[in-house]
């Protein structure tokens, strides 16, 4: 339940067009759900601006089920991160037009049209191919929130040119997520490069060294170039929800 779902039902309440009855059905589910192994939280998107997202690495075929089932009875979309591709197909089969990108890992299921938001466009970066997943759920995430997103892929600093002949996109951006494994440098360049905040993403993309992400994720807090928030590793879907934040001020 967002602002403007609830307006429309006190408009409509308002206008005689639905009776307090009707009103009091719609409003009983406000705050929060309690369901057998979850409790959703439907009053997030009123409190926060960004409705409940479902973290499906963790959680058994039938947790996911009863949640989704939950969501789209009350006409929710349905965003999950970290799904495996066998509970997709599962979800996929139960429920029409839900959509698997098995790169990302990311299940959506858009019930109603989303509400587009955000004074101007986020550009999602990615240092290097294998970067891609993480940048995608990023993308993804932003979508589903209804910014105005685009990607600008494989543009590392093995290859500084490559973002160098991107500076007009990156100053047209209002707010930049950075995607990168090995040495995560490239935050630190694009951040050197535009005014705007830049919201760096270390992946756990690398050789031994770089063990796992940590490497990635200590060069990008220790950058000198101002203007750089970090998120954790791999962690896509919170620099997406940060740049949403950013981009809706």
């Amino acid at each position: 339940m967002d602002r403007e779902r609830l307006g429309g039902i006190l408009e409509a309440l308002r206008d005689g067009k639905m009776d307090v009855e009707e009103c009091l059905e719609l409003l009983s589910h406000l705050p929060f759900e309690e369901l057998k192994s979850s409790t959703i939280d439907y009053h997030r998107p009123l409190r926060k601006g960004i409705p409940e997202v479902i973290y499906g690495e963790s959680k058994t075929e039938e947790e996911l089920i009863e949640i989704v089932e939950d969501m789209s009875k009350r006409g929710e979309n349905v965003l999950i991160t970290r799904l495996c591709p066998q509970k997709a197909e599962r979800l996929r089969s139960l429920f029409k037009g839900g959509i698997y990108y098995p790169r990302s890992r990311v299940f959506m299921l858009l019930l109603r049209e989303v509400t587009k938001k955000g004074k101007g466009k986020v550009l999602v970066i990615s240092a290097g191919t294998s970067d891609a997943p993480v940048a995608e759920e990023a993308l993804l995430t932003l979508s589903f929130l209804g910014d105005d997103a685009e990607s600008l892929l494989d543009v590392g600093v093995a290859g500084i040119h490559r973002i160098l002949a991107h500076l007009k996109r990156l100053r047209e951006a209002r707010v930049i997520i950075v995607v990168a494994g090995m040495e995560g440098a490239l935050p630190s360049i694009v951040a050197g490069l535009v005014s705007v905040p830049v919201i760096a993403v270390p992946t756990s993309i690398g050789y031994g060294a770089s063990f796992g992400g940590i490497s990635a994720l200590l060069c990008m807090l220790n950058t000198c170039a101002q203007g750089v928030a970090v998120v954790n590793i791999d962690n896509g879907f919170g620099a997406a929800c940060l740049a949403s934040i950013i981009n809706g001020l």
